[in-house]
């Protein structure tokens, strides 16, 4: 159902693949809120992907880019004005990649050309996407920048490896950015640390399945979809949302503030029986 929340802005959707994507599920709710789009995604991805079957259903067109080039970076806001007829109100990185996941390299065994790239496309192009949109002027009034972050960021989640300290790095940049940008300009940047989510580069974390299951016991509320992340960025978007900044925004059913859930240590200790011996020791073997 749609409420208009985006009427008459314009936004550019980084990162969309496929139907699993978050991104994905931002740019179909935000043309059905009334906005006009672009999208943006590596020439690569939108081979591979289903971005171009996207552009057709909701009428926008893809502007390809490596989200670590400035230049190309650069082109996607010129040609978005042009194309969009304006400023742009609203854009959303959800880019994120780690060499080191795909290749299985273990956090204390880190390649460190691996690690480079992975800060480079999952945090410093949050930056180099900023920057660029700033020295162009290309973004309008409280217009909003949101970037999609992880809990990982600030609690260690076995598995997540270096992709945590990407997390860590992206909420950084969305500080430090948005004070500037927000003094000079009135221009928001969030991150939303979603709960864990079945996008394609999610799957790609060691025990997805099972860091899912956790989260989904832990939180009060079960974790959060990604169709229901992105009816958290269209607020995100919208005007009522205009002094909110700088913020890392939890959107994950409570699981970010929940120490010990009662079904999580109903688990623990059904778990913990199978390794006691008859006097109540625990077993080590």
């Amino acid at each position: 159902m749609s409420n208009n929340l985006l009427k008459g802005k314009r936004g550019i959707i980084f990162g969309a693949l496929n139907d699993q994507s978050i991104a994905w599920k931002v740019a179909e709710r935000a043309v059905e809120e009334g906005a006009t789009i672009t999208l943006s995604n590596t020439p690569m991805a939108i081979r591979m992907g289903e971005v171009n079957a996207l552009a057709e259903k909701l009428n926008c067109q893809v502007v390809p880019a490596d989200a670590t080039s400035v230049e190309d970076l650069t082109n996607v806001f010129k040609t978005s004005m042009d194309i969009l007829g304006g400023q742009i109100d609203f854009v959303l990185h959800s880019i994120g990649m780690s060499p080191n996941v795909r290749k299985k390299r273990t956090y204390d065994d880190l390649d460190y050309g691996m690690l480079d790239k992975t800060l480079d496309i999952s945090a410093v192009s949050f930056h180099k996407m900023i920057q660029s949109a700033k020295k162009l002027n290309a973004i309008a009034e409280y217009g909003s920048i949101v970037a999609l972050s992880y809990v990982a960021a600030q609690r260690t989640f076995y598995g997540y490896n270096d992709m945590a300290d990407a997390k860590a790095l992206l909420e950084s940049i969305a500080r430090s950015f948005g004070y500037i940008y927000g003094r000079e300009h009135s221009v928001r940047v969030n991150t939303i640390s979603q709960s864990p989510t079945f996008t394609t580069a999610g799957s790609g974390v060691k025990g997805m399945d099972k860091l899912y299951d956790f989260a989904n016991r832990m939180s009060p509320l079960g974790n959060a979809t990604a169709d229901e992340c992105a009816d958290y960025c269209i607020v995100m978007f919208s005007d009522l949302t205009r002094k909110v900044t700088m913020q890392n925004l939890f959107h994950d059913g409570g699981f970010s503030s929940v120490g010990m859930s009662l079904r999580a240590m109903a688990t623990y200790e059904k778990g913990l029986d199978e390794y006691m011996d008859e006097n109540g020791n625990i077993i080590y073997g």
